[in-house]
């Protein structure tokens, strides 16, 4: 297995491709639209995050959807409109909650992991990618998170991570542009951010120098193994075409279920929209009044990122409404609105919102692994830790695939001589 596909052109598809040129491998990447990066790996949060490795998979969160089903601007809204696939993985959610202290455990383990390979990748290759490492400050108003929070920091340093609670004064030490009335924090000084766009597109144009074919502009329509090859069917501008590779890597977001299907397997990842403002700093009030610290609060689940000197990142949110890219006015304006009240030094004449859809499995942990077929491997479902854990599932799944080739051979190997 020397030739392998790569399914998907956002953070987790270019880094896995990376990570199988290191290896040796000849790598084909396929993206639909004409440049990397341009669908949930253009605009998040930017965060790199351990520090926000709990995964959701908590009674507390169901119940907090169910409260807010009726309000447009809930940070947690689920579209009361039933489907199959929201029901089928709503249920397996709930089965799930048994392993919310082990996945929270591991998922930290993990981005602690992916710093080395992510800073390492981007020095080797010159990645200018607004790359702050200055801390991730949690805020909390009440104290019920605040509580919360103490509890979710002893699973954090199960994990290996280091953060520590912080007291309103240390806040604005921390943070001094930060209005508002606080009951206290938690701060990761290891944790960064950086601008993922600019990442992925700074990645993916050092492929070529590794030997990869990068193919834009491919819709890629089907996929198919017989154990032994792949072949993938695509349309490039109208004209259809069809390669045949030893083995694939399906790193395609929330289509990634789709493809799953047509190679046999069940990956059953759910679409789950966040929002996302860039406001442009276009005055030196503007500038000094936003915070270079990242944030994330709590109680309204937005984060923040300072990318360069002028812009300013505020994402978050979470919509279950299936595949829906649609910008709507009612989620766009409490993330407008919390830029004024936590910042009212910064303009927001300027303001570029933003949609994506995070590909999210039910148990909140990353499908790394093999299918069905020998040759057929995931690197997908990441939800909203995509950036967070891209570089170390990228490098995980490269070793997967080599340490297949290399027992293929052997068998191989094995059966030559008897």
């Amino acid at each position: 297995m020397r030739s392998i596909a790569v399914i998907g052109g956002g953070i987790t598809g270019v880094t896995t491709a990376y990570a199988l040129a290191k290896r040796g491998f000849s790598v084909t990447l396929f993206e639909r639209h004409r440049y990397a990066a341009m669908e949930t790996s253009f605009a998040n949060g930017g965060q790199l995050s351990a520090s926000n490795a709990e995964v959701w998979t908590h009674w507390s969160t169901l119940i907090k959807g169910m409260k807010w089903m009726l309000r447009n601007d809930a940070p947690l809204l689920v579209s009361p409109s039933p489907t199959w696939h929201k029901l089928s993985w709503f249920a397996e959610f709930i089965a799930s909650i048994p392993h919310y202290r082990r996945n929270t455990v591991e998922t930290t383990r993990l981005a602690i992991a992916a710093r080395q390979h992510l800073f390492a990748w981007a020095n080797a290759e010159g990645i200018d990618f607004d790359l702050k490492r200055r801390g991730i400050l949690h805020i909390y108003r009440d104290k019920a998170g605040f509580d919360h929070a103490g509890r979710v920091s002893a699973l954090l340093a199960e994990g290996g991570l280091e953060r520590h609670a912080v007291t309103p004064a240390e806040m604005r030490a921390i943070e001094p542009t930060l209005a508002g009335r606080y009951y206290g924090g938690y701060y990761t000084e290891s944790d960064a951010t950086g601008d993922i766009h600019k990442f992925t597109s700074g990645l993916a144009a050092a492929l070529p120098r590794l030997g990869v074919k990068t193919l834009y502009n491919q819709d890629v329509k089907s996929v198919s193994t017989n154990g032994r090859s792949v072949t993938i069917t695509a349309n490039e501008d109208g004209q259809r075409s069809t390669q045949e590779f030893d083995g694939i890597v399906v790193c395609a977001g929330v289509a990634s279920r789709h493809f799953a299907s047509q190679l046999g397997d069940r990956v059953n990842i759910y679409p789950v929209k966040g929002y996302s403002i860039t406001v442009n700093l276009l005055d030196e009030e503007s500038q000094a009044s936003a915070p270079t610290v990242s944030l994330l609060d709590d109680e309204t689940k937005l984060v923040t990122s300072r990318l360069g000197i002028d812009r300013f990142r505020v994402a978050g949110t979470a919509e279950f409404n299936g595949i829906d890219r649609d910008i709507r006015a009612d989620r766009i304006r409490p993330l407008v609105d919390w830029v004024r009240q936590c910042f009212p030094g910064v303009s927001t004449r300027s303001v570029v919102p933003w949609a994506g859809l995070r590909p999210m499995m039910p148990n909140m942990m990353p499908r790394v692994g093999r299918g069905h077929a020998a040759n057929v491997f995931y690197n997908t479902g990441h939800g909203h830790l995509g950036w967070t854990l891209s570089a170390v599932t990228a490098d995980m799944i490269a070793a997967i695939v080599r340490q297949s080739v290399e027992s293929s051979s052997a068998m191989e190997g094995a059966l030559v001589t008897k």
